[in-house]
């Protein structure tokens, strides 16, 4: 049993680290992008069609797919990454782009008209306005991956999936459990504490 609970545990902080880098870099990519796509109207349709596609791919094919892609491929957590940053593109960009644009002009007119830079324009108004918008984006990412992230498993990325596609092979239904019930109150956890961030630090 402690053997059990052990494997338990390194599993659990394995599949917790993947969620965060991935979640890191998938942030650091769709959050400018999606600022990116406020001044650049022409290149939504092709950016915003990009991540639809990401999201309309299975996700074991889409783990599949990539194992022989150079450079990002292969089996291991490396590839597990990158689908799980592929995944998570979406939410985030497509809702950062919606909390920008949703600021009232008005509001925005006022700012130019008070001397603003662009810059200024951005991080003062536009962000902290946005904030709610952009923390739901992240926040329906966040959940979505944590249930993504059990499908690495099948590649070796590891995980909580191991027990499940282990409990899969030998139909242990306490396998399965092992690493659904942690995987679904990782979700739960993760989306009451940015319910909090969204009601706490996002302006009314």
């Amino acid at each position: 049993m402690s053997g059990l609970s052990g494997e338990l545990l390194d599993l659990t902080l394995e599949h917790l680290l993947l969620v965060l880098v991935s979640l890191a870099i998938a942030i650091a990519i769709a959050l400018p992008a999606g600022v990116l796509l406020t001044r650049r109207p022409g290149w939504r349709v092709w950016l915003l069609g990009f991540a639809n596609v990401m999201q309309t791919i299975p996700s074991l094919a889409l783990f599949g797919f990539l194992i022989p892609v150079p450079l990002i491929g292969g089996i291991g957590k490396r590839t597990a990454i990158v689908a799980l940053v592929l995944y998570a593109l979406l939410p985030i960009l497509r809702n950062t782009l919606a909390g920008i644009l949703g600021v009232d002009p008005a509001v925005r007119e006022s700012a130019v008209a008070m001397g603003m830079t662009g810059r200024q324009l951005l991080w003062r108004v536009e962000m902290p306005l946005a904030a709610r918008t952009i923390l739901a984006g992240v926040r329906i990412a966040t959940v979505t991956t944590i249930g993504t992230a059990t499908i690495a498993a099948a590649i070796g990325g590891g995980g909580l999936g191991v027990f499940i596609f282990r409990g899969i092979a030998s139909v242990d239904t306490k396998q399965i459990l092992a690493g659904a019930i942690p995987a679904a109150f990782m979700a739960l956890g993760a989306d009451a504490v940015l319910g909090w961030f969204e009601r706490k630090f996002s302006p009314a």
